[in-house]
C-alpha cells in the first residue's frame, strides 16, 4: 500500500450537509497505512495495553483478506510523529451492510485512554480523517459514504457523524446507519436483513458459538477471553467457531460478531470479563450435572 505522507489543505473541501467531503479545522498529518505501523494498527493504538496482543493475529489475517477487497486504513499523525487516531473504510459490498458504490467506515478511533498516548480527543483529528476518508472515496469513485454510530453518548456516535453532513440511513437497536450521498443518484445502504440463525446445541454439552471477523481489536479480545474460559471448563463445554469474513456466513448470521452460551446471547461490546464469561459459562455447567444427576 502506498504510504506517501499527505498534508491535508486549509482550504474548505466542502460544508456539512452538502454531500462533498468535509472541511478540515486545520492542518492535520494523515497518513495511509504503512508496513512500520501495522502492529500498532492491529491493536488498536493501545500498544501499552499487554492484553491487546491477543487481537493481533485476528487482526493481522482480517486485514490481509480485505486489503484485497478494497480494504483502506488512514492514520492521524500527533505533533511528535506517532500515530494518534485511525480509521478503516471498505467498499461497502464487502461490509456489514446492504448497498453499493459506497465506501463504508468501519470504525474511526482517536485514542482517548489516559495511558500510553494519553486523551487525544478533541483536537480535530477524527474530523481530519474523516475528511481524507471522504476525499479518497470520491476519488476512488464512490457515490458516497456510509458509517454506523451509536444513540449512545460515546464512541462512534450517530450524532457525530450527522454534525459532519450525514443523515440517516436505518437503524437496528442502538445501532444507526448513516451516510452521505456524493451525488444524486447515490442510493441508500441499508442495514443486513435480521437473523433467525441460532446455534446448533449439543445434547450432553455446553456449546459457546462466536462469530468473528477479525476487524475490531475489542471484538478479538471478546474472542479470546470466550476461548480461554471455555479451555478452563474442559470437556463439558464445546467451542464452535465462525468465520464470517466470509461474507455467506455473516449473511447467514446477519452480524459479523456474535457470542452465544447455547442459545443465550452474551453481549460483547464492550468485552465481556473472563469472570463474567465463566459465571455464564459455570451456570449451564452445573444444570448439565444436575441433569445428570
Amino acid at each position: 500500500m502506498d504510504c506517501a505522507l499527505s498534508v491535508l489543505p486549509l482550504k474548505p473541501l466542502g460544508r456539512a450537509g452538502s454531500g462533498m467531503p468535509l472541511a478540515v479545522p486545520r492542518a492535520m498529518r494523515v497518513v495511509d497505512l504503512a508496513p512500520e505501523h501495522e502492529q500498532l494498527f492491529f491493536r488498536c493504538l493501545e500498544d501499552w495495553n499487554p492484553e491487546t496482543e491477543l487481537a493481533v493475529p485476528h487482526r493481522a489475517c482480517w486485514h490481509s483478506t480485505f486489503v484485497k477487497r478494497g480494504l483502506r486504513v488512514k492514520l492521524a499523525l500527533g505533533d511528535a510523529g506517532e500515530p494518534s487516531a485511525m480509521i478503516q473504510y471498505l467498499p461497502i459490498e464487502h461490509a456489514p451492510a446492504l448497498g453499493r458504490d459506497l465506501y463504508f467506515v468501519l470504525c474511526i478511533w482517536v485514542h482517548g485512554h489516559p495511558q500510553g498516548r494519553g486523551d487525544l480527543r478533541g483536537h480535530g483529528m477524527g474530523t481530519a480523517l474523516l475528511s481524507a476518508a471522504e476525499a479518497d472515496a470520491l476519488a476512488l469513485g464512490a457515490k458516497g459514504m456510509a458509517a454506523w454510530g451509536l444513540a449512545l453518548p460515546f464512541w462512534m456516535r450517530a450524532s457525530w457523524f450527522k454534525k459532519h453532513g450525514y443523515r440517516k440511513a436505518d437503524r437496528t437497536g442502538l445501532a444507526t446507519l448513516v451516510w452521505k450521498p456524493f451525488v444524486p443518484e447515490a442510493e441508500a445502504p441499508r442495514w443486513l436483513p435480521a437473523s433467525h440463525q441460532r446455534p446448533t446445541l449439543v445434547p450432553g454439552k455446553v456449546v459457546v458459538t462466536a462469530c468473528s471477523s477479525g476487524w475490531c481489536t475489542g471484538q478479538a479480545l471478546a474472542l479470546e477471553r470466550a476461548k480461554s474460559t471455555v479451555a478452563g471448563f474442559g470437556s463439558d463445554v464445546q467451542l464452535e467457531l465462525v468465520d464470517t469474513k466470509n461474507r455467506e456466513s455473516l449473511l447467514k448470521w446477519g452480524e459479523a460478531d456474535l457470542l452465544f452460551v447455547d442459545d443465550k446471547r452474551v453481549v460483547t461490546g464492550p468485552p465481556p470479563s473472563r469472570e463474567k464469561l465463566a459465571r455464564i459459562i459455570g451456570r449451564r455447567v452445573r444444570r448439565l450435572e444436575r441433569q445428570r444427576g
